[in-house]
């Protein structure tokens, strides 16, 4: 390794981390994260806002009653799925991976207020349905079974019915054991039951009573939602991809074993630049051979991209990745993407203090090599169990002599305490994410590795006073 590269930093005694100071790249830093997260926030406030345009067109239609219990019951109902299938719409906006999205909030981000919503829309969907057979009921007099017998009978609500069970299959699938336990490719499958639940609820949805009768405000806005949500899965997730992939004709070019269990795969397309993907983001790869091709793999890119030229760097971590190794070059190479705000455009402040582990390293290696930043502003601090682990570390601490920056280690089995995520010996003398890295409170910090691993530094950076703000952690999940 490179002089540039030492042991994980203890404070010395009695002097503490300097703070730094404020400056005019700083500020420009600032302000335009707050550009964009203002941005982000009046997206959130849009999709709620959709849900109340819903019922407030609903509302101001005069069709609802609030007479007798039973039609109270059934209003209930009624607002309930519309709430629940408005959230699921937006579900599914969240899914498209809308480039607009993926800019302001991230795809890490978006998934994630994506699974938030999946458990408060079924709630709301068992809760219309319900509420809607028992406000029947009580106007016909007849009991509830025999009401929901009769409902269920009919063709659009029997359709309705197969919709509600899809989501139910959806929803199971997020709960974190079960999702462990499947492949991405029946996880996958499973979730397309999440558009195949909104498309066969639409019969029911607008023939079904008078809340959406034709000629009504009502119908053209639920229309427009469900044109807007199923459209942008259709294109973003579908057309955009199959475009991308046969115009920039990307193929492997050559497989190169990094490390016993690790392989970075070299490809080549034409006009790739104009994809416009940047250090640290992922893309969904699906390599066309027998052994591959019904795989798709998210993977960040390991090296920044060029005109010709996408790299790649992967662990053997299952089936479907320990097949790549045995990849050939010309074999076809089709993808999704790019996503993740994993890159410089989030950055606050001059200073970029970074935190890598394991295979984690791939997209940092990538983010570096486009990262604008005066010599001494970054700081890099690189986790490893042992000696094997030290994927492309050469390579990093090649790019930080080249430009005056600071790479220190930390090998072994992890420490105990709120530095636990150092090793033991870096630990005992004192290490910490405040004597890794100068002046924490004005930097910004960029972490990737395993999750429990990046939960540490979090903590441990959060204690030492790195603004929450300043902390970005892209997860790479489906």
């Amino acid at each position: 390794m490179s002089n540039t590269v030492t042991r994980a930093r203890a404070t010395p005694p009695g002097r503490a981390p300097r703070t730094g100071a404020t400056t005019a790249y700083d500020r420009y830093y600032s302000a335009r994260q707050r550009r964009r997260r203002g941005l982000a926030d009046l997206l959130g406030i849009l999709a709620w806002a959709s849900a109340a345009m819903a019922v407030t067109l609903w509302l101001s239609s005069g069709r609802a009653l609030f007479g007798s219990i039973g039609q109270i019951v059934t209003d209930a109902g009624i607002v309930a799925g519309l709430i629940g299938t408005d959230l699921v719409l937006v579900m599914l906006v969240l899914a498209a991976r809308l480039p607009l999205i993926d800019r302001l909030v991230g795809h890490d981000s978006a998934m994630k207020e994506h699974g938030k919503l999946g458990k408060p829309a079924l709630y709301l969907l068992l809760s219309h349905a319900a509420l809607l057979i028992l406000g029947y009921a009580l106007d016909s007099h007849v009991n509830p079974i025999r009401e929901a017998l009769v409902l269920f009978s009919t063709g659009d609500i029997f359709l309705s019915l197969v919709g509600l069970l899809a989501m139910i299959a959806v929803v199971w699938t997020t709960v974190t054991a079960v999702r462990r336990a499947l492949p991405y490719e029946g996880w996958h499958l499973i979730h397309l039951l999440s558009y195949v639940s909104v498309i066969i609820a639409i019969p029911h949805q607008l023939s079904v009573g008078l809340v959406l009768a034709a000629g009504t405000w009502e119908r053209v806005y639920w229309l427009a939602l469900y044109v807007f949500a199923l459209g942008s899965i259709g294109v973003f997730r579908f057309a955009v991809p199959i475009v991308r992939s046969i115009r920039h004709d990307v193929v492997v070019e050559r497989v190169e074993r990094v490390a016993d269990d690790v392989i970075s795969i070299h490809m080549r397309g034409r006009n790739l630049s104009a994809l416009e993907a940047r250090g640290g983001q992922f893309f969904m790869w699906r390599f066309w051979s027998a052994g591959t091709w019904w795989h798709a793999h998210p993977i960040s890119l390991s090296a920044a991209p060029t005109d010709k030229r996408l790299r790649i760097t992967v662990r053997a971590l299952g089936r479907g990745s320990s097949e790549l190794a045995r990849l050939r070059p010309g074999t076809p190479v089709s993808f999704e993407g790019p996503y993740g705000i994993f890159t410089d455009v989030t950055r606050t402040s001059t200073r970029i203090a970074v935190a890598a582990s394991g295979i984690g390293i791939t997209p940092i290696r990538a983010f570096l090599e486009t990262l604008d930043a005066p010599p001494g502003a970054v700081t890099i601090l690189l986790r490893g169990r042992s000696d094997r682990e030290a994927y492309l570390w050469d390579e990093v601490a090649t790019w930080a002599r080249r430009r005056g920056h600071k790479v220190f280690v930390s090998v072994g089995r992890r420490g105990t305490g709120r530095a636990g995520w150092l090793a033991a010996d870096d630990t005992a003398r004192g290490a910490n994410a405040g004597s890794i890295f100068p002046a924490l409170r004005h930097s910004d910090l960029y972490i990737c590795g395993p999750q429990q691993w990046g939960d540490l530094v979090e903590q441990d950076a959060l204690r030492h006073g790195l603004p929450a703000d300043h902390l970005h952690r892209e997860r790479f999940d489906w």
